[in-house]
């Protein structure tokens, strides 16, 4: 598994020297990997701390008791909804320990506002686990892209929003073709999808990930054997800025051989 990622700081934090709010990780088990991007509230003044808290529980907790690609679909569903459960639970968990830690700055859990988007990547399977606006996309071995996880209509959810463990979406799918994941936080969407139109499609379509972005990307980081500078550098580019002002996050697993 070639596992890959970079996040920048969005030309709109940059002019307001505000530093970047987006965080990711990622766990490489071999034959899987655990993912995880997040995004804090730009209007809550420790949501970069809520973003590092919610990609570290994720990941600890995603990372354990992985059913085996024999297990049917219910187990694996059961498995990911429990999981999106418990990760919602120890990000509050954390976040009130650290407000309860520092007695100079008091505040509640809202103002780590984070969003998740993760995934444990397993082929043929991909779970995910997502609340807020990220989303998520698989690439498939005919060179095609999939946006199986769309960003919501509306104002995103948080990891701290009320009923948070009730909001969160959990699902499994199962790709025998399966080559690659990729994960986004929603400052890459000018980036990384295009609207209908493009495609001379109606708008009820929906958005719809640009080939060129996600095929290039895994093209570029399979002929570098996963270095993530190349990533980075993209991210950096001046078409990126113009395009959008936000924090700007991609993580990647791609299939050895894919």
């Amino acid at each position: 598994m070639i596992v890959a990622g970079a996040g920048v700081q969005g030309a709109a934090h940059l002019a307001r020297a505000q530093g970047c709010q987006d965080a990711f990780k990622a766990v490489d088990l071999g034959d899987t990997a655990v993912l995880a991007v997040s995004d804090g509230a730009g209007s809550r003044h420790r949501s970069a701390l809520g973003a590092h808290v919610a990609v570290d529980a994720a990941c600890r907790l995603l990372a354990r008791d992985i059913p085996g690609a024999e297990e049917p679909p219910e187990a694996w569903t059961a498995w990911i909804a429990g999981c999106g459960k418990t990760v919602v639970e120890e990000y509050l968990r954390a976040v009130t320990g650290a407000l309860a830690a520092d007695a100079s700055d008091p505040g509640e859990p809202g103002d780590l506002a984070a969003t998740l988007t993760a995934a444990v990547v397993a082929p043929p399977w991909v779970a995910f686990v997502s609340l807020g606006d990220g989303f998520g996309t698989l690439l498939t071995r005919d060179d095609r892209c999939h946006l199986v996880l769309p960003p919501p209509e509306g104002p995103p959810a948080f990891l701290s929003s009320p009923g948070a463990a009730l909001r969160i979406r959990t699902f499994v799918v199962w790709e025998p073709e399966l080559s690659g994941v990729v994960l986004s936080t929603d400052g890459c969407a000018p980036l990384a999808l295009d609207h209908p139109a493009v495609r001379e499609l109606p708008l009820r379509a929906g958005p719809l990930p640009a080939e060129g972005f996600f095929l290039g990307l895994a093209a570029t980081l399979r002929d570098n054997e996963g270095d993530a500078e190349p990533l980075r550098r993209l991210l950096c580019a001046q078409e990126a800025g113009d395009r959008t002002g936000d924090d700007l996050t991609v993580l990647c697993a791609l299939v050895e051989g894919g």
